[in-house]
């Protein structure tokens, strides 16, 4: 496969000078200039800052269904879904109401098994929470496209509030809402909340925002004497982060309040049990941590065998317990990681067949579908993403479910909206795809195998209508050269107490280096040492085993190396150019 084009972001003058004047540090100001911020006061992470609950349609008329849930102390039970947003968004919903003074005993929930039940507010889930004799039903994460369910569950006598992020279902072009007694989702049409982005951990946190307004009005408690709902933030910053969602300003807020917490070690037990699990030093927490250790620990769980293991280490307040599950969760992810692996190299073999050129040719495929016998319906995603980040192209991965259908994940690339891509496939060749949902960058779909090639054909082809040369070519973005002055570990603690993350990406720099040394440790990695502003430094090519000319332009991450209690700064390699 051909290397990346490396190219630089551009960060504004009159803005890096703006933030500089002030107080943000010259590096800093660089790079946040460069990915989009306009003022300081976008920086600002204070709680006051937050968008107010009162902009999100729905969450009144929410808090009010869920105060009079409270008064008159019905039965509870929240929706879960089967990822990390799902579960923090259960234990946020959980302790939130409680919180607020629901009885704990009046609140349960269930999640959905993937294997069995799929995804969303099922009737068979219906079915399946109707058995804790609920009187509300309260999706999380879930349920803006569960016509069926919600109608199932409103024809049991069960009231339904849908507390979602995702976009509606469409019928003949037109957005169909579900009949549920409330909604709260920031992307139904009538929402007009600032923010498009929030997490559906973050949607759940803003209806308890509203409810504890509700209820302080009626009298419930005083300002002065409220609950702090701020306890809930580590919990919301995790399943932000983990579902990938952008990380505009007021994501970043939820997630950066949330960091701070985990920092002082004011945690709940479950999240402290799953960084010792990850071996991760939660008084330097980073986002990276949520994306790369929590969360994939608590995936594991809904990919490979029951959510209710995440929800509940989530939920617990024993230490002991939380460590316990926790262990257990690692020991999930092991098995995911060894399952992933195998299935990685089976996709990655296909590829050779399918794309002979290396991915860059105008002869090969515009988007790619995969599947194999014996794919993995859990880990389908996490092949989709990383087949999408070698070739460049949307890609689907296929696995076949318990019921006999293909079950699909997606991933995307920028300028490909994936639901909307479905959606045209629908309408282009109607009853090939039995469901499909998700965003713009993600998605899943459900077919028959005899309608595979179809499929794959139909998609291809609105790939190859959407995007061009220049989007289907492999870029990689930097942020120009780094100051050799600053290349030191309380810099690059610096950059890491940022929140980076989705359209908020962590910084990567571009410099020409002197290639001093290379050799391949673990036959995997390239290790080197370079010359760069007259200084040797270390760095490491993760998964590159073929040599480097003597002079190239590198593209790297800067992270701290711990060993035997001292600290040394390594330059991470992301890309060369094609020259090496």
């Amino acid at each position: 496969m051909s290397s990346p084009v490396i190219t630089r972001r551009d960060a504004p003058p009159r803005v890096v000078w703006a933030l500089e004047q002030a107080g943000v540090p010259t590096l800093l100001a660089r790079l946040f200039a460069a990915r989009g911020v306009k003022s300081a006061d976008e920086l600002d992470d204070g709680l006051a800052k937050l968008l107010p609950p009162a902009t999100l349609a729905g969450a009144a008329q929410a808090a009010r269904r869920l105060a009079d849930a409270i008064e008159r102390r019905e039965r509870i039970c929240i929706v879960a879904d089967y990822d990390c947003d799902g579960a923090t968004a259960c234990a946020v919903a959980i302790r939130g109401l409680a919180l607020l003074g629901a009885p704990r005993e009046a609140l349960c929930y269930v999640v959905p098994d993937r294997a069995v039940h799929g995804y969303g507010l099922t009737p068979a889930i219906v079915d399946l929470a109707a058995g804790q004799r609920p009187d509300l039903l309260l999706t999380v994460d879930n349920g803006i496209a569960s016509l069926e369910g919600v109608a199932h569950a409103r024809a049991r006598g069960i009231a339904v509030l849908v507390t979602d992020h995702h976009l509606p279902a469409q019928q003949d072009g037109r957005v169909v809402l579900p009949e549920a007694d409330v909604i709260v989702n920031p992307n139904q049409p009538c929402c007009g909340f600032a923010s498009k982005n929030l997490a559906g951990v973050g949607v759940v946190f803003y209806v308890l925002l509203a409810l504890r307004v509700e209820l302080r009005e009626r009298g419930a408690f005083s300002a002065e004497a409220q609950p702090r709902l701020d306890a809930l933030l580590d919990l919301v910053a995790l399943g932000t982060v983990a579902d990938v969602v952008k990380l505009d300003a007021n994501n970043r807020r939820l997630v950066a309040q949330g960091l701070r917490r985990i920092r002082a070690g004011r945690m709940h037990a479950g999240l402290a049990a799953l960084f010792a699990a990850a071996g991760r030093d939660a008084r330097r927490a980073s986002a990276f941590d949520f994306g790369f250790a929590l969360g994939p620990r608590i995936n594991a769980a809904g990919r490979l065998a029951d959510m209710t293991l995440g929800i509940e280490c989530l939920l617990t307040d024993d230490a002991a317990h939380a460590a316990e599950l926790a262990k257990t969760l690692d020991g999930i992810n092991r098995e995911r990681r060894e399952l992933e692996s195998g299935m990685r190299e089976q996709a990655e073999a296909m590829l050779e067949a399918l794309m002979p050129e290396g991915g860059d040719s105008g002869a090969a495929p515009a988007a790619l579908a995969i599947f194999d016998e014996g794919f993995h319906e859990g880990v389908v995603g996490i092949v989709a993403a990383r087949l999408k980040d070698r070739v460049h192209r949307p890609t689907f991965v296929f696995a076949r479910g318990q019921d006999g259908w293909l079950k699909g994940s997606g991933r995307s690339i920028p300028g490909f909206h994936l639901r909307d891509a479905l959606d045209l496939v629908s309408k282009r060749h109607p009853g090939v795809l039995r469901r499909f949902g998700g965003h713009a960058m993600a998605a899943g779909a459900t077919l028959a195998e005899a309608d595979l090639r179809l499929f794959a054909s139909a998609f291809e082809q609105v790939a190859r209508e959407w995007l061009d040369a220049a989007a289907l070519a492999r870029t990689l973005l930097t942020d120009g050269p780094f100051d050799p002055t600053q290349f030191d570990a309380a810099t690059v603690r610096a950059l890491d107490a940022q929140v980076w993350g989705q359209a908020f990406e962590p910084p990567v720099f571009c410099d020409e280096v002197e290639v001093v040394s290379q050799r391949l440790v673990a036959e995997r990695h390239l290790k080197l040492a370079v010359r760069l502003g007259g200084a040797l430094r270390d760095a490491i090519w993760f998964g590159r085993i073929e040599p480097l000319g003597a002079r190239v332009r590198l593209a790297y991450r800067l992270s701290v190396d711990e060993f035997n209690g001292r600290e040394r700064v390594q330059m991470v390699v992301e890309g060369c150019d094609e020259a090496c």
